[in-house]
């Protein structure tokens, strides 16, 4: 396993702007700007809880809505953590969280396996907060799964206040990345799967 596993990645379309950098073996710091302030309290979230070393500067066509720019955070996020994992040898693979926060709780389960796919089993009895509709989180988590090559699963399993589901729902996933990127000893390199390959 490579003793810095880092990615960073440039994203310039006509409808947004993004330099992001990730370091997967870092201490939580987070250098994050993306002009919404809802996804950049999520991001930091994920950094500190993830211990991801994160730091994103994005610019968006925030005056149409959020959509665009928060589909391209996710893309940006997970080509730049398929970087930072390369062939993935020697890591977990697996993760596994559930994070409440007061009447909110969020499970969410992670396979670092080539093979993109998202179940999200997310309905909140609120969707926004502040101006922020959590249900574009969703299409930040397709677009990363997508890019990233994981396979992930959310389900929320309560929540009332879209605030906290929000957060149990990133926080859970920061927790579960943590441990499928985590190294695994016994694997002495080798890639974490029966096939040989991922």
């Amino acid at each position: 396993m490579a003793l810095e596993r880092q990615g960073a990645v440039k994203r310039k379309t006509k409808e947004t702007d993004i330099q992001l950098e990730l370091l997967l073996d870092g201490k939580g710091a987070a250098d994050i700007r993306t002009g919404i302030p809802f996804m950049d309290h999520m991001l930091t979230l994920v950094a500190g809880h993830g211990f991801l070393d994160l730091s994103i500067k994005a610019e968006g066509d925030l005056e149409v809505d959020a959509h665009h720019t928060v589909e391209d955070l996710g893309i940006c996020l997970g080509k730049a953590l398929s970087q930072a994992l390369g062939e993935k040898e020697g890591i977990r693979r697996f993760g596994c969280a559930y994070v409440p926060l007061d009447e909110a709780l969020a499970r969410t389960v992670v396979d670092l396996s080539n093979r993109p796919f998202l179940a999200y089993r997310v309905s909140p009895k609120e969707s926004k907060t502040g101006e922020f509709d959590i249900h574009l989180l969703r299409e930040f988590f397709r677009a990363l799964v997508l890019h990233s090559g994981m396979t992930l699963h959310i389900d929320l399993i309560s929540g009332d206040d879209a605030h906290h589901v929000a957060e149990s729902i990133c926080k859970s996933f920061a927790k579960a990345l943590d441990q499928a990127v985590s190294p695994e000893p016994r694997l002495q390199g080798r890639v974490p799967s029966t096939k040989g390959l991922l």
